[in-house]
């Protein structure tokens, strides 16, 4: 190598000193070039430093954000406790000398203090889901399930719902965040059932570089161009009225996946129009079980 070196550059002394016009042109384009090349390499590390800088900036400023979305929604708790506790006193100490219209007005700012309760807590829930977040590892995702429908116990009782599960095997992931997703997305095929007794089924099967997990019902289905929005935060495809909630449930969902490097998304089972049910798809990568 040392030779072949040596030999180019005495070529290249020769061929300069020839003062040939066809030589002079070689090395006058080959220094040109490599000049682009260094100003190109230049230009590709300061893009680089943008780049980074922003990212650097990009993270302080979501650290923050989540930081007063956590402080902001605890700091709210108070106020909506106080206000619900002086409705109640307020009630208890009118007893029967409260008309009914003045009743309707306590049931109903009770009701909207609870409601903004909830609405706190879902956020808080969605702000922790980075700050909070722990460290993935090995878990059996079949004890993770029965440990969600544990805490859904009521509402699976009180529906008559039927929860079934199979392949479910043991994942590199955040427990207590894998807890909530189960619990979210049978919580809400619990909510949104059919006239007929809910049938819930959880499953998972080994894909090319990932396990893809589905949770499917038999409940009211959902109109395929509301398949994108539902997980965007704050959407109700229905009134507060016929189903409860603050429209945060999915979104929570939707971050709690992407946090695990996977993709979540909804799909109608039926394609004919008629609503039988939706199913909820989720991949998790297979390098997440090392």
């Amino acid at each position: 190598m040392g030779e072949y070196t040596f030999e180019v550059e005495a070529l290249d002394r020769d061929l300069v000193h020839s003062r040939h016009p066809a030589t002079i042109q070689l090395v006058v384009e080959r220094d040109e070039r490599d000049e682009q090349i260094d100003e190109l390499e230049q230009r590709v590390q300061e893009r680089t430093a943008m780049l980074e800088k922003a990212n650097r900036q990009l993270a302080t400023s979501n650290s923050e954000l989540e930081q007063f979305a956590y402080v902001s929604s605890h700091d709210l708790q108070e106020p909506v406790r106080v206000i619900t506790s002086f409705m109640q006193m307020l009630q208890r100490h009118l007893g029967d000398a409260l008309d009914e219209k003045s009743q309707h007005y306590i049931d109903r700012s009770i009701t909207a203090a609870k409601r903004m309760r909830q609405l706190i807590d879902d956020m808080l829930s969605l702000s922790r889901i980075t700050t909070t977040a722990r460290e993935l590892e090995p878990t059996d995702c079949a004890q993770i399930l029965e440990h969600a429908l544990a805490n859904l116990a009521i509402a699976i009782e009180e529906s008559g719902a039927v929860v079934t599960s199979q392949g479910l095997e043991t994942v590199a992931v955040d427990r207590s965040q894998m807890a909530q997703l189960f619990q979210n997305l049978v919580g809400n095929a619990i909510k949104f059932r059919g006239d007929g007794t809910p049938r819930i089924h959880v499953a998972a099967e080994s894909r090319t570089g990932q396990w893809l997990i589905s949770v499917s019902d038999n409940g009211s289905g959902i109109d395929p161009e509301h398949a994108e929005r539902i997980f965007r935060i704050f959407q109700r495809l229905h009134t507060r009225e016929e189903y409860p909630g603050t429209g945060i449930g999915l979104a929570i969902c939707k971050k709690i996946v992407e946090r695990h490097g996977g993709r979540l998304w909804v799909e109608a089972n039926s394609t004919d129009g008629t609503k039988e049910g939706t199913t909820f798809f989720f991949t998790l990568p297979h390098h997440a079980r090392e």
